[in-house]
């Protein structure tokens, strides 16, 4: 018989939006702020300021680029990585502490806002700026007089798709109670406009490059360092769809994270070397892995003290890419891009996870290889494909006829979503329980501290290598008090047939939330072991006596306690959709504009500014 859990949730007072006044605030603010800058641009349009100009000139003359492309870079630059600090720092927090008292009460919040807001501030400077001239063959005409470049107006459309994921999230909250995961719909709108916005930058630079100031200077170390960069933060925001994988508590199928890498390091590594030439892909690695790296050692480190959290390297990708750009092969950019995807999903990612087995909290079991290939494998190859089509682009040669690229296009999307589709498919046992003994261990900061004994029914519920079994407790608050920092993971030990041991004490008092946590193929399933009591969302306690029996349950509804499931299906697949298809109009936006900026400028075949794949 097993023992009753009570509701896990149940309406309360938080959980859902937040605070008005806190809504009113922070809408207030953007809004003085919005008006302001967008006096300064007024001014600048009608000629009563000079100074935005003068300043976008002296910046440009450094670089060699007009005013309207350096100013705007170097602004995107600084606050993509502000944006990319507060990001990280707000999933540790969520990670260690769980929901926060609204968005004023998350200092992170305002470095994720500021960033954002920025970002799409440098896309619309880059529209504002040209007063006196058309910024190049490919600009757009906005009023009789006024053309803005392409790159600008996509880096603009992109921030303001991240910004409006602020409101959405308010919003989705209050419909759907706080879903706490980075894959909220949502979430995925902020993640996903700021890192795609790295594509729109490439593209603004290249404009550059075609209208400098001295066509007599030729570009040199510095340029084509900044572009490494540039493809250094595309890499790094295409990650950050996996970060959940690096604080080791993904609430997914752990096929995705392999997959995720494979699309971020194909499309990023390989336009990247048919682009910049030798050796830029491992320019483009190392510069992620340090500005990662520093992200990372600010979060986790002594400074915020939050729960620690790793990425991947890339560095067997950029190493295969270099490999196979030595090949005749790669005088046929297309096939070349295909190829190098190909070796990616495979060679690659193999020596990829070599690193995610010494630093990541789950490794790649054995048993997941066969179906990680069959998704990593086409992604790889599509997304192969998608970088050689951005490396034609930025080397100034001309893309497939306009059928061939769009169709080239389409299939990868559907390729990357047919993958993405299969890793979210998920099955939860039924009639599934497991037999808990818990043992007390040696209290921290006068907290109970526990051992456990788990025994499965039935005893075939895992096979011999599942993705993990393991206890996980997060949210118990951040402090160097606090066991692990919020977050604590137990691989259980298996003893027997259905029989696992801990390997060292979880918590379970106070704040912290511990679960058993299944994952075996498509089983994905947990029980809890330990919820405390949360008035403001209206769930009661579940204790930890010392021995139970309990059903194993859809993880979603352990691990995203605040989330209500109190309204229609339809709804909720409905605006998902919404923000699937918005996600589509960005996508197709940017490949507008690579279109259009291959079809405006002439092509050739290598320029001083564009060095092709088989360039030293």
């Amino acid at each position: 018989m097993h023992e009753a859990i009570g509701r896990l949730a149940a309406p309360g007072t938080e959980g859902g939006g937040a605070a008005l006044d806190q809504v009113a605030i922070m809408t207030g603010s953007a809004g003085l702020i919005a008006v302001a800058l967008l006096w300064v641009g007024y001014l600048h349009r009608t000629r009563r300021i000079t100074w935005l100009g003068d300043l976008a000139d002296r910046i440009g003359a450094v670089f060699n680029r007009p005013g309207w492309v350096a100013l705007p870079i170097v602004m995107f630059l600084a606050t993509i990585l502000t944006a990319l600090l507060g990001f990280i720092w707000d999933v540790s927090l969520h990670v260690g502490n769980g929901r926060d008292a609204g968005p004023l009460a998350n200092p992170a919040h305002y470095f994720i806002l500021a960033g954002l807001f920025f970002l799409f501030t440098a896309g619309m400077l880059a529209i504002v700026l040209p007063l006196d001239e058309k910024p190049g063959a490919a600009a757009v005409r906005i009023t009789r007089t006024w053309y803005a470049p392409v790159g600008g107006i996509l880096i603009a459309g992109a921030g303001l798709y991240a910004l409006i994921g602020f409101p959405l999230d308010d919003i989705w909250h209050r419909m759907f109670g706080q879903d706490v995961t980075l894959w909220g719909p949502t979430h995925l709108m902020l993640i996903g406009g700021a890192g795609l916005s790295l594509v729109g930058v490439l593209l603004l630079e290249f404009e550059g490059g075609r209208n400098r100031p001295d066509p007599d200077r030729a570009d040199g170390r510095l340029i084509w360092t900044l572009r490494a960069f540039a493809f250094g933060g595309l890499i790094i925001g295409l990650s950050v769809f996996q970060v959940e994988f690096d604080f080791g508590v993904e609430q997914f199928r752990l096929v995705l994270q392999p997959m995720l890498i494979v699309a971020a390091a194909s499309v990023t590594l390989v336009a990247a070397r048919a682009t910049l030439g030798a050796f830029s892909t491992f320019v483009v690695v190392g510069f992620a892995a340090v500005v990662r790296g520093v992200v990372a050692f600010l979060v986790g480190g002594p400074i915020i003290d939050a729960p620690r959290n790793v990425f991947p390297l890339y560095l067997g990708a950029a190493v295969v890419v270099e490999l196979l750009a030595l090949l005749p092969l790669a005088r046929k950019p297309l096939w070349w891009g295909a190829a190098a995807g190909f070796a990616v999903a495979t060679v690659g990612v193999w020596l990829e996870s070599r690193w995610v087995d010494a630093v990541f909290v789950d490794p790649w079991p054995a048993a997941m290889w066969p179906e990680l290939l069959a998704m990593t494998v086409p992604t790889g190859v599509a997304g192969g494909v998608v970088g050689a089509l951005l490396g034609t682009v930025l080397r100034g040669e001309p893309l497939p006829r306009p059928p061939v690229r769009r169709a080239m296009m389409v299939a990868a999307v559907l390729i990357v979503g047919a993958a993405t589709t299969n890793g979210l498919l998920i099955r939860v046992p039924d009639q599934a329980s497991a037999t808990v003994a818990l043992r007390d261990a040696e209290p921290v900061d006068g907290g109970r501290m526990v051992t456990a004994d788990v025994r499965l029914d039935p005893a075939d519920l895992v096979s011999a290598d599942p993705e993990w079994l393991q206890i996980l407790a997060w949210q118990g608050g951040v402090g160097s008090d606090s066991p692990g920092r919020g977050l604590v993971v137990d691989q259980l030990r298996r003893v027997g047939d259905g029989h696992y041991v801990s390997t060292k004490p979880v918590p379970a008092h106070g704040s912290w939330k511990t679960v058993l946590r299944l994952q075996d193929g498509r089983t994905l399933t947990a029980l809890p072991i330990f919820m405390p009591y949360d008035a403001g969302i209206g769930a009661a306690e579940v204790a930890a006596p010392p021995e139970f029996t309990r059903p194993f349950v859809a993880e979603i509804t352990v691990l995203q306690r605040e989330r209500s499931f109190d309204h229609p299906e339809w709804l909720f697949g409905a605006a998902s959709l919404i923000v699937l298809v918005c996600s589509l109009v960005l996508i197709g936006a940017l490949s507008w504009g690579a279109a259009r900026i291959n079809d405006r400028y002439p092509t050739t075949v290598g320029t001083d500014a564009n060095t092709p794949v088989t360039a030293g």
